[in-house]
């Protein structure tokens, strides 16, 4: 690693405190520096303003949650247990870092204004990688969609849409992790109900 990306990384380390105890809106480069433990100057070297630094700590996290998310699906046990591990390194790396935060919804939509390519990109290949999961575990008859009339591809695009309303509901009062998990056990159950053995 280079050294001016180890800098630019030891940076967004540090900022990623002072925009979920702030918001994005009002932590100021003074913050970040300050928090980085650098001056100003030093700070704009690397990053030449709020929204790029925004950014890049955005393509960060999601680079190395896409990592963890292909360790997860990858690793041994079930395809049940190996999704709950990608949608919880997922949900860990993305939104629980912010979601404890009084600006969290502030925080979405800067990311969603600033790093919205970003964004959807891994949530294209969170989809794909959720879908061949499902598709290898259907092939093994290991599970069985057949009562759901749905694709591999259909059902990853529906778990990714309810773990965005399931984070939608946090601000609602709801419990990410138990909430989660319920729905979870509900696809165990509508993919293995017609399993044979089940």
């Amino acid at each position: 690693m280079k050294d001016s990306d180890h800098k630019a990384g030891a940076i967004l380390e540090a900022a990623l405190p002072v925009f979920v105890r702030h918001g994005f809106r009002k932590t100021s480069m003074a913050d970040i520096a300050r928090a980085a433990g650098i001056s100003r100057a030093a700070l704009y070297l690397s990053f030449g303003s709020k929204e790029e630094l925004f950014r890049a700590g955005s393509e960060r996290a999601h680079a190395k949650t896409m990592r963890s998310v292909e360790a997860a699906l990858a690793g041994d046990g079930d395809v049940f247990g190996r999704i709950e591990l990608a949608i919880a390194a997922f949900q860990r790396d993305l939104i629980v870092p912010f979601a404890g935060s009084a600006d969290a919804a502030e925080l979405f939509d800067a990311n969603m204004t600033l790093a919205k390519d970003i964004t959807l990109a891994a949530r294209a290949r969170l989809v794909a990688l959720l879908a061949r999961a499902l598709a290898d575990a259907q092939a093994r008859n290991a599970i069985t969609l057949d009562a759901l009339k749905a694709s591999p591809t259909d059902l990853a695009g529906i778990i990714v849409a309810a773990m965005e309303g399931i984070k939608e509901a946090q601000a609602a009062g709801q419990n990410l992790l138990e909430d989660t998990q319920l729905f979870l056990r509900l696809l165990r159950l509508a993919l293995t109900r017609s399993s044979p053995g089940a």
